[in-house]
């Protein structure tokens, strides 16, 4: 079986089957739905995995993927709002999470940093400017 079918969603079941709660797929940690500073939580505040449920508009639930999507880059909005950038493992599909107020800080800026430690050129061009 290949192993983007074992990540396809299963049923929910046993004591995590609330929906008040969800386990993640990644680092397999118990996440309330609740955050602080958006309506639709759909990632982890520990590793900031997510997983592919939304389709159209935040919340809505739609896609029938349910593979899990991995952090890849952090965007600012014009109002200094961070985003965290998901590509889903299954089907590669893009989506934009807003950040919420109990996601770890330290993934954070470890993946805002990481364009600056592997940037597209050589930095001893730097020391020729």
């Amino acid at each position: 079986m290949s192993r983007r079918r074992d990540e396809r969603a299963r049923p929910r079941s046993g004591r995590n089957a609330s929906a008040d709660a969800f386990r993640c797929l990644h680092c397999r940690l118990d996440v309330p739905m609740s955050a602080p500073g958006t309506r639709h939580r759909n990632h982890c505040p520990n590793c900031l995995y997510s997983r592919h449920v939304d389709r159209d508009v935040p919340g809505d639930r739609a896609a029938e993927c349910g593979a899990r999507m991995e952090p890849i880059a952090i965007s600012v909005r014009g109002d200094g709002e961070w985003v965290i950038i998901h590509r889903c493992t299954a089907c590669d599909e893009l989506g934009a999470n807003r950040t919420a107020g109990d996601d770890n800080p330290l993934v954070l800026v470890r993946m805002a940093a990481r364009p600056l430690a592997a940037p597209p050129f050589p930095l001893e061009r730097l020391a020729a400017l």
